[in-house]
């Protein structure tokens, strides 16, 4: 009775984390499907970009509801004993562990054919829109120079872009290592910048241990939450038996 009434609470006291943690993202999600002026007003420096906050906004509030979902039906699963909840919260909790076991998986299997859907996206965004669309501009000149890199792949990225046809054949500053303009394509050939997905691969490398600490952190949570479920479920089981 002991260990039923031990599981029961942190059973209880962990829906009540999920529970207010998807009510934080509800409210985020609301306010800014609702009043996104305001939200935008915040972060001015992305204000074009109010369709694809307001998709944010749909985001957060789909998955705050998900989270106050699981967050009820285990709260009210163990406070009141019930199976039913408590098998509907196990059921939940294993389809979105499956899920992710599978993506992970698929993210594995096929990452050289998503590097290829990235690389094409990136690569035709920067030859359209780099120079153009001051958002996108802004984006990859910040990217570019926190981490000293050039384009998606190299400065090949930016030959016979909008860019490069503007600028009258040269390359953005980031391109040469002396940062300088113009960069033109001897310059940037030299220079032989890396790209931005090979720096963004060696920073996830070196931060492989904090990535993979947290996935297995979340899957372990998930799996303890699943044990705790079926254990109080089988025992109601067997008191009613």
């Amino acid at each position: 009775m002991a260990c039923f009434t031990f599981f029961k609470f942190m059973m209880v006291l962990f829906n009540l984390l999920i529970l207010l943690g998807g009510l934080t993202l509800l409210g985020v999600g609301i306010w800014v499907s609702v009043d996104k002026g305001l939200f935008l007003q915040v972060l001015s420096p992305f204000s074009t970009l109010d369709t694809q906050f307001v998709n944010v906004g749909f985001f957060c509030i789909a998955i705050g509801g998900v989270l106050v979902l699981l967050g009820v039906l285990g709260c009210c699963g163990a406070h009141k004993g019930s199976k039913c909840l408590l098998l509907l919260f196990f059921s939940i909790i294993l389809i979105i562990f499956i899920a992710e076991v599978a993506a992970g998986t698929v993210a594995l299997a096929y990452s050289s054919f998503a590097e290829g859907i990235l690389k094409a996206w990136a690569t035709l965004v920067l030859k359209n829109q780099y120079g153009s669309d001051p958002v996108v501009t802004k984006i990859w000149n910040s990217t570019m120079t926190e981490l000293n890199c050039c384009g998606f792949t190299n400065y090949t990225d930016f030959t016979d872009s909008y860019y490069f046809e503007q600028s009258e054949g040269s390359y953005p500053p980031s391109c040469c290592q002396l940062d300088t303009a113009p960069c033109s394509q001897q310059q940037a050939w030299h220079s032989a910048v890396q790209g931005c997905f090979a720096q963004l691969l060696e920073a996830l490398q070196k931060h492989a241990n904090i990535v993979g600490g947290i996935a297995v952190g979340i899957g372990g949570l998930e799996v303890a939450a699943m044990l705790v479920s079926m254990y109080l479920y089988c025992y109601l089981d067997n008191n009613v038996s």
